[in-house]
């Protein structure tokens, strides 16, 4: 079997590799285990919490946590603060995650296509120039204006407004691995545009897509968040985490407790997928340590 000059380890070893170099980073495991942790709670929401997120209690209102019944205490119409921070962290995710998959699903086409054709890179790029003129969260929140609010349509506006960036990202990956010896050899045997980019460039730029991926997640988070605060998010009664800060704003001095677990849950989020993100780039960079 000839081997090419520059060809990339095999998947299993790179793998192996990687997940050692994650093992031996301690902020790394710390944040991988509270993102288990968060995703835990927010996938198995309707299995942990007590009631409905919807489910008010008129004679119970504003109760401390640690209430039996109440382990977070309630808001201002009696809703149980744990089952309603669940349901948001769920939704959250939800809206992280199809923002993701929405970034990734038209930015990696697009950061391939732009790195490999220099006829079409002043196209791609100058659209992706024009949508970064925009500071992010003007562009999300004109888009939910738009479009309207809702869980879809939020993680559509966040997604979008993601994808600039993931094409910088991919196009950046994709012009120098097209400099690589195994990508100049598949070219001397006349290998097709597609085989080079499917079988080359994009598995070797798949580290860069992850580590992005995970810089998308916690900002997606927190920009439905904002999105849902400002009215243009999920709308009530369904839960959510910018939600449960906007209605306990005119009680904070009173009772803070509505507004201090959700934005927790938000800060464990962020924070998790910072960690594991951070640990995960280093862990995939080939000139670190072995």
């Amino acid at each position: 079997m000839t081997i090419i000059a520059g060809t990339p380890a095999p998947l299993a070893r790179t793998r192996g590799r990687t997940l050692r170099r994650l093992a031996r980073d301690p902020m790394g495991v710390f944040g991988g285990v509270l993102l288990l942790i968060v995703v835990v709670a927010g996938v198995f929401a309707p299995l942990l919490a007590p009631y409905a997120p919807t489910e008010v209690h008129f004679s119970t209102p504003f109760q401390q946590p640690g209430t039996i019944g109440f382990a977070l205490g309630t808001d201002d119409l009696g809703r149980d603060i744990l089952s309603r921070v669940l349901y948001g962290t769920r939704a959250s995710l939800e809206v992280g995650a199809l923002s993701v998959l929405l970034a990734v699903v038209v930015g990696v086409p697009l950061g391939l296509l732009s790195g490999y054709w220099r006829w079409l890179d002043a196209l791609v790029s100058r659209l992706a120039d024009l949508m970064l003129a925009f500071p992010f969260l003007i562009l999300a929140v004109g888009l939910a204006a738009i479009n309207g609010g809702g869980l879809a349509n939020a993680a559509i506006a966040l997604g979008i407004a993601h994808i600039p960036m993931m094409i910088r990202v991919v196009r950046a990956d994709t012009l120098r691995l097209s400099e690589t010896d195994f990508v100049l050899a598949a070219h001397t045997m006349h290998a097709g545009a597609r085989r080079i980019l499917g079988q080359h460039v994009l598995p070797n730029a798949l580290s860069a897509i992850i580590v992005q991926a995970t810089v998308i997640m916690p900002t997606a988070v927190i920009g439905e968040a904002i999105l849902s605060f400002l009215g243009l998010g999920i709308q009530p009664p369904d839960p959510s985490l910018g939600i449960m800060l906007s209605d306990a704003q005119q009680y904070l001095f009173r009772t803070p407790w509505p507004a201090m677990f959700p934005g927790v849950m938000l800060a464990l989020i962020c924070l998790g997928f910072n960690l594991f993100g951070d640990a995960l780039r280093d862990a995939l960079d080939p000139r670190s340590a072995s």
